[in-house]
């Protein structure tokens, strides 16, 4: 019966549901997402959408399952590391990339959150471990090894603001799972603790990092 109730969670993101309120918030008045290193199972799909979104992924499995669940109304496959040579600047209100940023070189990183600020018209946001959490290849996708860690100071030094997602640091384990038993009580103060540490986000599992932009306007 447990493992039925853990299995409902995980299958409808009841876990992640402060976070995608969070999301729902951040994207309050975007009228286009752009969708960085999208994924096969995006978050946006949980969202009550009032905008248009675009998603792309350089593995091609992840946008044949992403197209194939109507994930987005509009998916590309390429290079994320070359995304300033795929879109304009100023083309869509919002760009996220959520889990993204670990999975290249600080070097990368940072040159494609640059791209994200030069495309967006209003506003990048950002989701990454707090720290370096190790992990490799998953579901046969090279792309899914980790390369860099982040913490709060860096992000803030890019002109981000910083808080902090899915709780206490210390609860979660491996493959980002409960790390104590019973699952349903660690589960729920972990659920819990995101209402704190949102605020704390040193000792926060994940960081979400926000910025908004603008831009000089260009007078003739």
């Amino acid at each position: 019966m447990f493992q039925k109730i853990k299995n409902y969670i995980i299958e409808h993101r009841a876990q992640d549901l402060y976070y995608l309120w969070t999301l729902s918030k951040e994207l309050s008045g975007a009228k286009s997402v752009l969708d960085v290193g999208c994924g096969y199972d995006s978050p946006l799909a949980k969202l009550r959408k009032s905008f248009t979104s675009e998603g792309i992924d350089i593995f091609r499995s992840n946008i044949i399952l992403s197209r194939k669940n109507h994930m987005h109304d509009r998916h590309k496959l390429g290079d994320i590391r070359k995304l300033s040579q795929i879109y304009k600047s100023n083309s869509f209100d919002a760009v996220i990339a959520l889990d993204v940023i670990e999975h290249v070189t600080k070097k990368e990183a940072i040159k494609l959150i640059k791209s994200c600020e030069q495309i967006a018209r209003k506003k990048v946001i950002l989701v990454t471990p707090n720290g370096y959490y190790e992990q490799g290849e998953l579901f046969h996708n090279p792309y899914q090894a980790h390369h860099s860690g982040w913490d709060k100071e860096t992000l803030r030094k890019l002109g981000y603001r910083v808080n902090g997602l899915r709780g206490f640091k210390y609860l979660w384990g491996k493959n980002a799972d409960i790390k104590y038993k019973p699952w349903l009580f660690w589960g729920f103060v972990t659920f819990m603790s995101q209402f704190l540490f949102y605020y704390i986000p040193a000792l926060s599992f994940d960081l979400l990092a926000t910025k908004n932009i603008v831009k000089s306007e260009i007078r003739e």
